[in-house]
């Protein structure tokens, strides 16, 4: 009776994987037929992009997006649904023209972008002014120019030139560079993110660099010109541009300040430089908000199921916040769209998770890391001293997508060598679609650090770069007509896979060690 009672049991057990194998691999299938065949990723994206516009943090193009969002998560029947203020950010700023032209010595429009947080130009008004070229590298050549600037067009000499592009902006990892990744040894401790390690002449290069431009800021503050002109990497109308001012409340306000291609930064520069008296015709026109000074995540949830494990979570995530020049699509409206859709697609399958699923697009993310820093120290953990709270014990993992629209290649295991053999398995359904490289590396500058800070299993997806860097991140041609279709629907796919899996283990995912605290560095 024993060894027959066993042997059912035994049998009983084969015969229960069994069924849990051929069930996860009939909602895989339900993930790629609806994922693929009858996406709504690109209509998501339309809505974070072309409807809500740029989503500076604190903007109303950013609370647009968020209330849609919000709105969007909820019709799929998602619970505990909200915009959840993250804490005091600073003020909001909002571009409400933004018109450069040159007038002498002839006519010709240019390519220009305000940078975030500076002003106006002076009465409101389109206005002229002769261009002063400024010709310092430390704080002692600006003194020349003291008193000279009150209500002029100044613009700091640059030693760049036009670098024509010989190779493609687009482009996909190769066979080869996926092997390298496959193959990299861990990263020792300090590794991460110094880019310095054992250069200490580019270190003081940039110390300098760095030192000289707080002064040429405080500078133009003492001086107040009219507009400053500021240079951009990029060619054929692609300019880059971030923040030239400060959000916090107290902060002064910085003058106006536009990016120009460099294309016309370089023909202004030396038409200046040879003595020809060039005008600037200019109606730069901004706005700070102050009523509301806080920022905002959008979080949502399924609920777990299961008696045991609801309690648990998984989550998954994308900074909603963009910068201002283009609509923030490939950065990261991409990632959001992906995050939303497999969000859908779990729901679209009908499945019931054992543990809880939660949702969270980030604020602040350009600036810092702000939404999921502050959302972490919140409810996760201090990493400045390794406070932690109940949540941190729960969180099975975080998956995160922002490097862009490429399809998901693989993970980067961020030096958790124990979830190599189990994400290998998970990416077994999606090799034919180009996923399956798994790397030891760590990959920095996103939300996915600020779990892996008070160590919570952070995991950032590999994605093709496509035209990232030489072309769309951070830049005017950021739009919705730069996102690949195919590649989103590829992502939200596997993404649903993942969090799927991650959501019906028996077992939570395994934990590298926990963190040091990280005093004096304030946290993260």
């Amino acid at each position: 009776m024993k060894k027959f009672f066993l042997l059912g049991v035994s049998q009983l057990s084969l015969l229960f994987l069994f069924a849990q194998k051929e069930g996860d691999e009939a909602m895989i299938a339900k993930f790629k037929e609806e994922g693929l065949q009858h996406s709504q990723v690109m209509q998501h994206a339309f809505y974070l992009t072309d409807v809500s516009g740029p989503r500076l943090t604190a903007s109303p193009g950013f609370m647009n997006a968020a209330q849609w969002a919000k709105g969007k998560l909820e019709s799929w029947g998602l619970k505990n649904v909200k915009i959840e203020s993250w804490g005091e950010f600073g003020k909001g700023w909002q571009q409400e023209r933004c018109y450069v032209a040159m007038t002498k010595p002839y006519y010709v429009p240019f390519v220009a972008q305000p940078k975030a947080w500076t002003g106006s130009t002076p009465g409101n008004k389109t206005m002229n002014a002769d261009v002063v070229l400024i010709k310092a590298t430390d704080s002692a050549g600006l003194l020349q120019y003291a008193g000279k600037l009150k209500d002029k067009i100044v613009m700091l000499w640059s030693n760049d030139t036009l670098k024509n592009g010989f190779k493609a902006d687009a482009a996909r990892y190769t066979d080869e560079e996926l092997d390298k990744m496959a193959k990299a040894e861990p990263q020792q401790p300090g590794q991460q993110g110094n880019r310095f390690q054992g250069n200490p002449s580019l270190r003081q290069t940039f110390q300098a660099r760095m030192a000289f431009t707080r002064a040429l800021n405080n500078f133009y503050l003492q001086e107040g010109p009219a507009l400053v002109l500021s240079s951009s990497r990029g060619n054929e109308g692609t300019i880059f541009v971030q923040s030239g001012g400060q959000y916090a409340k107290d902060a002064p306000e910085a003058p106006a300040t536009v990016v120009l291609s460099s294309d016309d930064y370089l023909r202004v520069q030396r038409l200046a430089n040879a003595g020809i008296p060039v005008q600037i015709e200019a109606d730069v026109r901004t706005k700070f908000l102050t009523k509301d000074l806080n920022g905002y995540n959008v979080i949502g949830e399924i609920p777990g199921t299961d008696p045991k494990l609801k309690d648990q979570v998984v989550m998954l995530g994308g900074h909603l916040d963009s910068w201002h020049s283009g609509t923030g699509a490939t950065d990261n409206a991409a990632g959001c769209a992906v995050m939303m859709e497999a969000i859908r697609l779990l729901k679209a399958s009908g499945f019931q998770p054992r543990r809880t699923i939660r949702i969270a697009l980030w604020g602040g993310e350009e600036e810092g890391l702000f939404g999921s820093r502050n959302y972490v120290k919140m409810h996760v953990g201090d990493p400045a001293t390794m406070q932690l709270q109940p949540l941190q014990s729960k969180i099975s993992a975080y998956y995160n997508l922002d490097n862009g629209t490429g399809k998901i290649r693989g993970v980067y295991l961020q030096g958790n060598e124990q979830v190599r053999p189990i994400f290998a398995k998970w990416l077994e359904p999606f090799k034919d679609l180009g996923a399956s490289t798994l790397t030891i590396s760590n990959t920095g500058s996103t939300d996915h650090v600020s779990f892996d800070a008070v160590g919570v299993p952070g995991f950032q997806f590999i994605q093709d770069e496509i035209e990232y860097d030489t072309r769309t991140h951070h830049s005017n041609m950021d739009t919705y007509d730069h996102l690949v279709p195919d590649d989103l629907k590829q992502a939200a796919t596997i993404v649903a896979t993942f969090v799927y899996n991650t959501s019906q283990r028996d077992e939570m995912m395994p934990r590298k060690e926990l963190p040091k605290p990280r005093e004096g560095r304030q946290g993260f």
